[in-house]
């Protein structure tokens, strides 16, 4: 037995999102079905709000509303120090931690070989740019995650980093070889970000 087509079409759209298969996907249209009318409207809202109005910070490129985004433009942040991450959402986990008070830059990806991730794809250009320009930056702490393809990242901004006489510093014990930022507590990324190591 076929679903119905707007069943079919909304299920095939729940499995286009990251790690949701056919049940899972499933099992979403159909609590989307039993919802009320006003909860589907505020939820097809959402998404495009959030598409709409949301884009890439021209500095760092953090996810935002406004341009350049609120971390960029708050002064009272340490300007000295810059975190490298891969993601916005990894910004969001360091933040919640609520110790690092520097400023951040958004790889949005890693070097990948097997992906065909050249560092073209990824922001690597303005984060030079940004450190040609800005003086007041005297370490970049890097934060990729401990996969190989977050180690092959770091070791090459270490080399392009390095001859500009800025400090370089990378996450150190805390977070575990093969795990992500995203899903580790604030007490392992505050121990990760102290015991930081220049490479």
């Amino acid at each position: 037995m076929q679903y119905p087509d707007p069943i079919a079409k909304l299920i095939e759209n729940y499995m286009k999102l990251p790690g949701i298969g056919n049940k899972n996907a499933t099992r979403l249209a159909f609590f989307t079905i039993d919802m009320d009318d006003e909860a589907v409207t505020d939820f097809a809202k959402a998404l495009v709000t959030a598409k709409r109005d949301l884009h890439y910070c021209q500095v760092c490129g953090n996810i935002t509303e406004s341009e350049p985004c609120n971390i960029c433009l708050d002064q009272t942040r340490d300007q000295s120090k810059l975190i490298v991450v891969e993601q916005p959402k990894d910004v969001m986990s360091l933040e919640k931690m609520q110790e690092f008070h520097g400023l951040y830059h958004v790889l949005h990806g890693v070097l990948s070989p097997t992906e065909g991730t050249t560092p073209e794809e990824i922001n690597i250009a303005s984060l030079l740019k940004r450190l040609q320009t800005n003086e007041k930056i005297q370490e970049v702490i890097l934060a990729t995650n401990a996969t190989p393809e977050g180690e092959a990242t770091a070791m090459y901004l270490a080399r392009l980093i390095k001859p500009a006489k800025i400090k370089v510093t990378r996450l150190a014990h805390g977070l575990a070889v093969g795990s992500d930022i995203e899903y580790a507590d604030e007490m392992t990324l505050f121990r990760a970000i102290e015991g930081r190591q220049e490479i």
